[in-house]
């Protein structure tokens, strides 16, 4: 098999797998919301929104999106932990 038909075929299996990955995540996460505390939901909300907004420029790189939302998420992240039972 010619390698760029083998690259061809990974890369839209693997579009294949990152579709079904993400609705399994908004299944999953629409699951959660109805139990979830508004203080919780808050949290994800601010987190979910600056992911979304960085991932809709699509200039930025991708690696830029993820070093910038390890920034922005640290507060959100370490809130949630810090509300966590032990």
């Amino acid at each position: 098999m010619d390698r760029d038909v083998r690259s061809g075929a990974i890369s839209r299996d693997l579009d294949c797998q990152l579709q079904m990955t993400h609705e399994r995540f908004v299944t999953a996460m629409g699951d959660r919301l109805p139990a979830m505390p508004l203080e919780q939901k808050e949290r994800y909300f601010a987190l979910l929104s600056v992911l979304v907004a960085k991932l809709e420029d699509r200039a930025k790189p991708l690696q830029m999106v993820l070093r910038e939302l390890v920034a922005e998420a640290t507060p959100y992240v370490l809130s949630e932990m810090g509300n966590r039972p032990a």
